[in-house]
Order: structure tokens, then C-alpha cells, then sequence
């Protein structure tokens, strides 16, 4: 039983020497390392793009708008789903309310054509997340 208490401590004391107080206020984390988020589920919309020229032009601005939204940190998170079903992507903003990221996904030209509609929902998830953009920028060779 002691040795069931001193290693619960040891483990305990090892998770408290790896904080990183700067980090965690610099990422508005709460105590459990997390913070608030939106995420968008990114659904097909009542208006697909209607040839290719168009496709290009739609998909063009919604990857000028994503990587806009990640530079001013707004975006922690975006990527598209594989299986070409209804649901077409995800992002997961860096904002505190829905009514934030409503405001963000009218920029988006895919989303102002109709080509996209957008699902928000708050969320709650790690503060690193917000590191990801960063540490993508060291591993990208293209930026789309």
C-alpha cells in the first residue's frame, strides 16, 4: 500500500515539474491544460460550383480564407474529410463564441457561394491545439 501512495506522489510531483505556467497563459489554458473552441462541421451547400473553372475559383478562396483565418490565429484546426460524403471537412476555430465563428465563416468564399454550409457547435478541447499551425509550417513542403 506505501509503495501504491509513493509512486501516485512521484507521478504526481513528475506531471507538475512538466508545467509550463508561460505556456498555459499564453494559450488561455484553464488547470486541466483545455479551453473553449468552436467547431464547424463544413457540409455540402444547396449550391455546388457549376464546372470546373468555378470549382477552382470557390476552392481557391476557401484555401486563401483558411490559411488568412490560421495567420491570425483564429483557426487552430482545419482539414477536409475523405469520403466525399455530405460532410466535406472540419475546422475548429480559436475563438471563445459561436457568434465569432459565424462572423469568420462568412468570409469564406466557398460558404458565401453556397458551395459549403457550416454546422457550429462550442467545444472544449486541449490549448495546444493552437500550437498546430505552427509545427505544420515546419513539416508542409507545399502550402495549397
Amino acid at each position: 500500500m506505501r509503495f501504491l501512495v509513493a509512486l501516485a506522489l512521484s507521478v504526481a510531483l513528475q506531471a507538475q515539474s512538466n508545467f509550463d505556467e508561460a505556456l498555459a497563459k499564453k494559450l488561455h489554458a484553464d488547470e486541466m491544460g483545455m479551453r473553449k473552441y468552436v467547431m464547424a462541421f463544413l457540409k455540402a451547400g444547396p449550391t455546388p460550383p457549376k464546372d470546373r473553372a468555378e470549382s477552382q475559383k470557390v476552392m481557391g478562396g476557401h484555401m486563401a480564407n483558411i490559411n488568412r483565418m490560421a495567420k491570425e490565429g483564429k483557426l487552430a484546426i482545419a482539414g477536409p474529410f475523405l469520403d466525399r460524403g455530405e460532410l466535406r471537412g472540419i475546422y475548429i476555430f480559436n475563438v471563445e463564441s459561436v457568434a465569432e465563428a459565424e462572423a469568420l465563416t462568412k468570409t469564406d468564399p466557398a460558404i458565401q457561394s453556397g458551395a459549403l454550409v457550416m454546422e457550429l457547435h462550442p467545444w472544449y478541447g486541449s490549448a495546444a491545439l493552437q500550437e498546430v499551425n505552427g509545427i505544420h509550417e515546419k513539416i508542409a513542403k507545399k502550402n495549397p
